[in-house]
């Protein structure tokens, strides 16, 4: 689409913040106070990894030491060997969480975009009430939650399959708030430049409206990332081929203290992949928490 929307849109994709000017004492003390709470940030991700190459001696020892002093993979060997010796694969396991975190993502992101857009950008009767709601919503966790939604998911027989997880995932109210709260920050110029060109309110949702939240909804990729690659099942799901790879590696840490070296092993290799999903999106996680007052 060309035209009117498209030149409003590079103009304000091309928005600049102004650099504020500090003295070079401003720079360096800001530097190192940011300096000292990075160290204090990233002390746990550093004993967690060294604690994954330990051997049990050095597990047990107190105080306990940051770094590894002879370093060893004999906890990823025994882990190997635990998950060979199950009667479900490790690849199922795999598979399970891969299926269940993509699609929940997907569905978190285009339920939580599709609703936020009209309670955004338009005025209906009702909306204020459903933003209001939305809002009201975010203050029961899941715990408060869990027993509504089994009765839902039993009641539309979905109890033990993948959607008891999926739906109740896309269906959260959480990418629908954040979605909603970038959306209004858009300028309403632009959704009314596009209808001039003679787009669809598809077209412009899809065309305009995703590009423009594209911070937003990277960062709710990852906050629904995050939180179905660690679920277990919980509640939902009995099938033991039905079970992520969560579910698996949590039974090997609670199998008791002689398995404390595995259970470290397990440790790095759940926090792995969320680490380096976030360290790729970081800069639009940023942008999202820092946009604030784009006024049309």
């Amino acid at each position: 689409m060309i035209g009117v929307a498209a030149a409003v849109r590079k103009a304000y994709l091309s928005r600049k913040f102004k650099r504020r000017n500090r003295s070079i004492l401003g720079d360096f003390s800001l530097t190192f106070f940011l300096g000292v709470f990075g160290l204090f940030s990233v002390w746990p991700l550093v004993f967690i990894i060294n604690n994954a190459f330990k051997p049990l001696n050095e597990i047990f020892v107190f105080p306990p030491n940051l770094f590894v002093q002879n370093p060893t993979l004999t906890n990823f060997a025994d882990l190997s060997i635990i998950l060979g010796n199950s009667w479900i694969p490790l690849s199922r396991y795999i598979f399970n969480t891969v299926f269940l975190t993509a699609l929940g993502t997907v569905g978190t992101v285009l339920i939580g975009s599709m609703a936020a857009f009209p309670l955004a950008k338009y005025v209906f009767p009702g909306s204020r009430l459903m933003s209001k709601l939305v809002v009201y919503s975010l203050m029961f966790n899941g715990t408060v939650t869990a027993l509504p939604n089994y009765i839902i998911m039993s009641k539309l027989h979905m109890i033990d399959t993948y959607w008891a997880i999926i739906l109740p995932s896309a269906g959260g109210t959480l990418g629908l708030f954040l979605m909603q709260n970038f959306m209004v920050q858009v300028p309403s110029a632009l959704l009314e430049a596009a209808k001039m060109d003679g787009a669809g309110e598809f077209t412009i949702f899809w065309r305009v409206m995703m590009p423009l939240s594209k911070s937003a909804w990277i960062t709710l990729v990852i906050l629904s990332f995050q939180f179905l690659w660690g679920t277990t099942g919980g509640g939902f799901i009995y099938s033991e081929k039905l079970k992520p790879v969560s579910y698996a590696l949590s039974q090997i840490v609670n199998a008791g203290v002689a398995r404390t070296g595995v259970a470290s092993a397990v440790t790095l290799i759940m926090l792995v992949v969320p680490v380096v999903v976030f360290v790729i999106s970081q800069s639009n996680v940023i942008q999202t928490m820092a946009t604030t007052g784009i006024k049309e």
